[in-house]
Order: C-alpha cells, then structure tokens, then sequence
C-alpha cells in the first residue's frame, strides 16, 4: 500500500497486476476501505491494472475537517488518476462509491471505458437521514453506527456463515475516523444525481442486491431505465454485495468488462 499528497491531502492506494495492461479502479462504500475488493483484486489481477484506494476520511487516506462534497470525492479520483499517469479506466464503485462512480460517468466521460455502479442510487437515502447521523458521529464516535452495521450490509444467513469476515469489517468500521465518516454523510446528504444519468454514455453494469435494504434492486432498475447504455444483475446478497456474492460478482464483473 502506498500513500500519496494530493491538493495538501493524503490519499492512500494499492496498484496489483501488470502495468501496461488496462486499467480498472475500485471505490469503497461507506465505512470500509480499499480491503473490501481483496477478492476482486486477485480474481482480476491477470487480466488489468488493479487499482484501490482509500476514499477520504477512510483507512489510510487523510480525514479533511468539515463537510465533503461528492465533485471534492470524484475530484480525488481524477488527482489520483493523473498523479499515475492513467489517461482512461474502468470504474467500479459500490454504495458511496457507486455514487462516485455515477458522477464521474457525467462529469469526467473522458477518463472512463466501462462503468460499474453497484449497490448505490442516484438519491440514497434523504438529506435529513444523512444529516441527523453526521450530527451523531460527530457527537458520540461510531459505536451506534457500528452495531447496526452487520443487519444494514449482509443477510442474516451470510452474517452466521461468516461471523469472523463480519466482525473484521464491523471493527474496521468501529475504529474509523468518526469525523472522515461524517464528512462523507455531508456529501452524500446534498448528492442527489437525478435528472442527470441520462448523460452517462460508457457502457455500464448495474449490481443490485437482492435483500439489499439499503439501495434495493428498484433502485438499480430505475437507473437501468436512464443510463442509455446499461445492463444488470442481481445477486443473492445484500448491501456489500461483493462481499457476501462474492463469485457471482466476480464473474459479472470480468464477463461485462471482457464484452
């Protein structure tokens, strides 16, 4: 893992697979980090230049004080992208970085091949939801937020199957920077990206988690129905549908990527 300065703030990344071969870069939803594509990065190391990065106010990557913007988190992964010298790449963002993805798609086609935008919606959730629980991390830390964690991300099913791969993301999640966390509810308080996801014209995979509660698979339908040039999946999972389907996606990801 390496870390670097970009615009005075500290990002931190992982580049796997051989240079020269095409690029795709993962976002991570809120409250994980760059681990949560583990599994992507190794199935996929062969085939692309995997990179992952931390989002800001996440793992490695520097908390900024005060409220984040979702063009300030897109911004981050086009200054990353130039700092490595990547005029173009494939996209995978899940949840927040789903939203990520959603607007580079509009703003910044030109660094983008293919778009995979899951688990995620152009509004999630309500301004006021997004409000209220920035104001209780800033207030009480991230404990409460953790311990609903497991029931908002996994099924009840995967969440006994799996009880150690859960716990380690829940800690994470609990030993976070309470502020990086608020910051990004700031954003995706005001990021509302309706209306305008008619515009994305990379060729895009929708991912929808069956049981998902959080982004449900309406969510990704409505999206399917705007974005002229897209396709879907649902997968028997929840929220962190990478995780918990972890072979499905990994096959819908490199079958679209290889279309």
């Amino acid at each position: 893992m390496s870390v670097i300065r970009l615009h005075g703030n500290e990002v931190s990344f992982q580049v796997d697979g051989e240079a020269g071969r095409p690029c795709l870069m993962f976002s991570n939803s809120l409250g994980t980090n760059l681990h949560m594509w583990d599994a992507q990065a190794e199935f996929l190391r062969r085939d692309f230049r995997i990179i992952r990065y931390d989002t800001r106010g996440h793992g490695g990557s520097s908390t900024v004080p005060g409220s984040a913007s979702l063009a300030q988190l897109g911004q981050d992964v086009l200054a990353l992208l130039d700092a490595l010298d990547v005029e173009r790449t494939h996209f995978c963002g899940l949840s927040m970085g789903g939203a990520i993805a959603q607007w580079l798609g509009i703003h910044a086609p030109q660094r983008l091949n293919k778009l995979v935008i899951a688990n995620s919606a152009p509004r999630i959730g309500t301004p006021q939801g997004w409000q209220d629980r920035a104001a209780q991390v800033r207030a009480a830390g991230l404990d409460a937020v953790a311990d609903g964690a497991a029931g908002r991300w996994f099924t009840p099913g995967y969440i006994q199957r799996e009880p150690q791969q859960v716990a380690s993301l829940v800690a994470f999640l609990r030993g976070g920077s309470a502020e990086g966390y608020a910051s990004c509810c700031d954003a995706l308080a005001d990021a509302d990206l309706r209306g305008h996801l008619q515009s994305i014209a990379a060729p895009t995979l929708l991912v929808a988690g069956a049981h998902d509660p959080v982004t449900t698979v309406a969510d990704a339908a409505a999206i399917l129905e705007q974005i002229p040039r897209a396709t879907m999946v649902t997968l028997e999972a929840s929220h962190i549908s990478n995780i918990e389907a972890e072979a499905g996606f990994n096959l819908a990801l490199k079958e679209f990527l290889h279309r």
